[in-house]
């Protein structure tokens, strides 16, 4: 007999299977996405590095391959405005022996970027358009990483997208705005305070993610941090970090959560948008391949290291915050440094430690009915160990 898996958070975000998958940046786009809502799940966009304009266009072509629920994850950093900060005005808070450290990091990894990093910050300060335009060339100006999301939060309302994940802060300023337009609001944290924090401001449901999770991390490892979060708000949590099979999802709901909000298990799928070298990569890696390293987006971020990553390890200089360094990254190795694309040695490649557990690269689709199936069969089998 087949068993299905079913939670009261499934009915809330209208899918069929308590699976999640994370959005993890321009990775998490519209093919991917809409694979794991069409098996039943709900995908996620990640739309941080996105302008306004670039926000509508992934909804619209996700509404293209899927008539199912999904989401759209944005960053939102405390300390940092969001009412759009250009790169050019970020780039000159960028202290100059920073500059000259990253520069040098990339000529020594065999770089060449077009411009130097400092013409470009200037043609950015001179030829610049509107906040939030396309880059369609050199001197086209957009706003920084994780500073604009008034703008891309305003596209998702009128978008209508029926669930918001809020990362690395509160959504305090966004939520009332969502709720009005029919949007669940969820939000990622590290800690019991900030699950607290983030109800307090309107989370309507909280990701609990673990340190061992991929991409942007927190310090409590997943199965010390659920209980903790479970007890402590009384909204439906979501299990994160590590989870990656059947096994972890069935602990996570034993354990009291609603679903599980997975994402390295999605980067080795036929739908992820990287590269196969990267897929290969998180297929070859062992649980503690990945690593914490701030040199790309200023915020500890678990990935595989790399020899960007393993140069500032070795640099005088620790990597400045977020929004100084992922301007300052892509500025000396190129958009490619984080986006799809680019080369090994120099591109990220995010995953958490549940990468040991990848032996290949499958539709997203088999992963989400395959965790389904397994987590339910553990479950109900679970009564053996009570008498």
């Amino acid at each position: 007999m087949r068993r299905h898996l079913h939670t009261p958070l499934c009915d809330r975000l209208g899918i069929d299977v308590p699976i999640l998958s994370a959005g993890m940046g321009p990775i998490a786009g519209p093919d991917l996405v809409a694979a794991v809502s069409n098996a039943g799940g709900l995908g996620v966009l990640g739309c941080t590095s996105m302008s306004a304009d670039e926000v509508r266009a992934v909804i619209r072509r996700t509404r293209e391959l899927t008539d199912r629920p999904f989401g759209v994850d944005l960053i939102l950093p405390s300390r940092i405005g969001q009412g759009g900060m250009s790169v050019g005005d970020v780039a000159d808070m960028i202290p100059a022996e920073h500059r000259a450290v990253a520069e040098r990091i990339a000529a020594d990894l065999g770089v060449e970027p077009a411009a130097s990093a400092t013409a470009t910050a200037t043609a950015e300060r001179t030829e610049r358009r509107a906040p939030g335009t396309e880059r369609a060339g050199a001197g086209t100006e957009r706003n920084a990483l994780g500073t604009d999301a008034e703008a891309q939060v305003d596209v998702i309302a009128e978008e209508a997208v029926p669930v918001f994940v809020g990362a690395l802060g509160s959504p305090g300023f966004v939520a009332d705005r969502l709720k009005e337009a029919g949007t669940t609001v969820i939000s990622i944290v590290g800690s019991t305070k900030q699950a607290e924090a983030v109800v307090r401001d309107g989370a309507e449901v909280v990701i609990a993610q673990g340190t061992e999770g991929g991409g942007h991390t927190g310090h409590v490892g997943t199965m010390a941090l659920l209980p903790q979060v479970l007890d402590a708000v009384d909204v439906p949590v979501v299990a994160a970090g590590g989870i990656g099979d059947g096994r972890g999802m069935a602990a996570a709901l034993l354990m009291g959560c609603e679903a599980v909000w997975v994402g390295t298990r999605f980067l080795a799928t036929d739908e992820a948008g990287i590269e196969g070298w990267q897929k290969a990569g998180i297929v070859a890696a062992a649980d503690q391949s990945p690593v914490i390293s701030r040199a790309y987006t200023g915020k500890r971020f678990r990935m595989l290291p790399n020899d960007w990553t393993r140069a500032w390890e070795e640099a005088e200089l620790d990597p400045l915050p977020m929004p100084l360094q992922p301007v300052l990254a892509n500025q000396v190795l190129g958009r490619n440094a984080t986006d799809r694309g680019g080369r090994q040695g120099v591109s990220m490649n995010g995953a958490g430690n549940i990468a040991g557990l990848i032996d290949r690269v499958v539709p997203a689709a088999e992963i989400v009915e395959s965790m389904a199936g397994e987590a339910a069969e553990l479950l109900a089998g679970a009564g053996r160990f009570v008498r």
